[in-house]
C-alpha cells in the first residue's frame, strides 16, 4: 500500500484557507495545527468538516498546542514546554482536553502535541505527575474515540517508550518527527525506529541538523538537505508496517516555505509507492 503525502495546515489561517492551501499543493492529507484554544468552537469544527469534504483532504490529526511561555532551546525549554512544567500543567491539560473535544466535533481521529522534556530518570519529582496528567489526557481521548500521539523531539526514544508503557492506555502512538530527533540531539531517526517504530502513527517529513552548541537547537533544513536519510527512513517505516501519511512540515514563513514544500513533494513522491 502506497503511503500518502500531506502538509501542515494552520487553523489560525481559518479552516477554509488552511485546507484550500493543502488542496493547492495537490496533497490528499494534512495535520491541522492550532496553538490558540480560542479557535476550538463548534462553528470552526463545522467549517473544518465542510472544507475537508470540499477539497477532499483527510485530516489525520489535530496538532494541539497550548498557551503560556514556550522557549525552544535547551536552557529555558525544560521549564516552559509541554505538560512537564508544574506551573502550567493543569491549565495545559485542560486546553489539550478541549482540543480533543474539538477534534471529536470535527471528526479528527487523534490529537498530537509536544509533551515536553520528559525526565530520563523515572525518579525525577516531575516524572510521576507528568505521567498521571498524560494518563488523564489519554483517557479523555479514548472516551472521545481518539488516539493520543506523542510528537518526538525533547526526549530520547527510550524515555518516550518508558513513558508510553507507564501511561499504559491502549490508544497511544508516536508522531515521528525525524528532524526533531536531530535538532534536539536525541537520536538518529533510523535508530530511533528500532525502539519506538511500532508505535509510529504519524510522520512529519522535516529535515535538519544536530546542534552545534549546548544551548540552541540544531538548524532545520529544506527536506533532502539535512541529515535525515529519507529513502532509508521511508523504507524502514514500510518494513514496520506503517501505512499512514508523511506530513511535510517546514517551519519558516513566506514564499520560501511554499518553495520548500514543493521541493519536499518532489523528493518524497518517488519514495511512497
Amino acid at each position: 500500500m502506497a503511503l500518502r503525502l500531506g502538509v501542515m495546515a494552520s487553523l489560525e489561517r481559518g479552516a477554509e484557507a488552511a485546507l484550500r492551501r493543502v488542496h493547492e499543493f495537490g496533497l490528499p492529507t494534512c495535520q491541522v495545527s492550532c496553538w490558540d484554544p480560542a479557535h476550538y468552537t463548534a462553528e470552526t469544527a463545522r467549517a473544518l468538516v465542510e472544507a475537508s469534504r470540499r477539497y477532499q483532504v483527510e485530516i489525520t490529526t489535530l496538532w494541539a498546542g497550548y498557551t503560556g511561555p514556550r522557549v525552544w532551546n535547551f536552557i529555558e525549554g525544560p521549564a516552559t514546554i509541554g505538560l512537564v512544567p508544574p506551573a502550567t500543567r493543569a491549565q495545559r491539560l485542560q486546553e489539550l482536553k478541549a482540543g480533543s473535544d474539538f477534534a471529536r466535533a470535527a471528526g479528527i481521529p487523534s490529537i498530537t502535541t509536544h509533551v515536553g522534556f520528559l525526565p530520563e530518570w523515572p525518579g525525577d519529582p516531575q516524572y510521576a505527575p507528568t505521567v498521571e496528567a498524560l494518563r488523564v489526557l489519554a483517557e479523555h481521548c479514548r472516551h472521545n474515540g481518539q488516539e493520543f500521539w506523542f510528537e518526538t523531539g525533547q526526549e530520547t526514544p527510550i524515555t518516550l517508550l518508558r513513558t508510553i508503557q507507564d501511561v499504559g492506555t491502549d490508544n497511544l502512538g508516536v508522531n515521528l518527527d525525524p528532524a526533531n530527533l536531530l535538532l534536539y540531539g536525541k537520536a538518529n531517526p533510523l535508530d530511533a525506529l528500532d525502539i519506538i517504530g511500532t508505535y509510529v502513527r504519524g510522520v512529519h517529513a522535516k529535515d535538519g541538523e544536530y546542534p552545534t552548541d549546548g544551548r540552541s537547537l540544531g538548524k532545520e533544513q529544506p527536506l533532502g538537505q539535512g541529515r535525515v536519510n529519507f529513502p532509508a527512513l521511508v523504507a524502514k517505516l514500510k518494513a514496520l508496517g506503517y501505512n499512514g501519511a508523511l506530513t511535510i512540515e517546514r517551519e519558516i514563513s513566506g514564499p520560501r516555505q511554499a518553495e520548500d514544500i514543493r521541493l519536499a513533494i518532489r523528493v518524497l513522491e518517488p519514495l511512497i509507492a
